[in-house]
């Protein structure tokens, strides 16, 4: 995807039920980018059985240096879970009008995949009325959330910002931390 002209890629790991794990935004797409996406990723859901990508030579040399080579499947169609779990996505994106900052595309990445994994569910494999009632039962469970959020006084949501985020650079003697929205 592009910011200001610049080319930036979105890295993906997605499970075997097309739910988004981790998004990651780098600027380059090799092997350094490649490995710190995979590290990130296994660090946190653990190391998978299988690990699908694309043809990209990045994603071989990276896994070759984890030590998971033999783990890796290419083909022809086997990535379009991770394909398809782009539309959501892009489609969003579009009607934001595009992002203009890496790091706001970062911030809409991470919280994007949650909130529409919550409400976006298989419609083949459920019935119409069982599909309704997980849907009601997610916006009710959404609302109340939201409801609590807005409870707080505003100098207490301050702190919860500030503790729910850490900085992800070490903050220099003598400047504050900026503030932080929510998750």
């Amino acid at each position: 995807m592009k910011i200001n002209g610049e080319r930036h890629y979105l890295w993906r790991a997605v499970d075997h039920e097309g739910e988004v794990l981790e998004s990651f935004v780098t600027k380059t797409r090799d092997k350094k980018s490649a490995l710190k996406f995979l590290k990130k990723a296994m660090r946190k859901h653990g190391r998978p059985e299988a690990i699908v990508t694309d043809r990209l030579r990045s994603y071989d040399a990276a896994l070759r240096d984890i030590g998971a080579g033999a783990r890796q499947e290419t083909g022809r169609w086997a990535n379009n879970r991770a394909e398809n779990s782009h539309l959501p996505f892009r489609r969003r994106e579009r009607a934001m009008l595009r992002f203009r900052r890496m790091r706001s595309l970062q911030k809409f990445a991470s919280v994007h995949a949650p909130v529409s994994d919550h409400f976006n569910q298989e419609r083949s494999l459920t019935p119409r009325v069982h599909l309704k009632a997980n849907r009601a039962a997610a916006l009710t469970e959404w609302r109340g959330l939201c409801a609590e959020w807005r409870s707080l006084p505003p100098a207490i949501r301050r702190l919860v910002c500030i503790g729910l985020a850490a900085p992800s650079e070490p903050v220099p003697a003598g400047k504050s931390e900026p503030y932080r929205t929510p998750p």
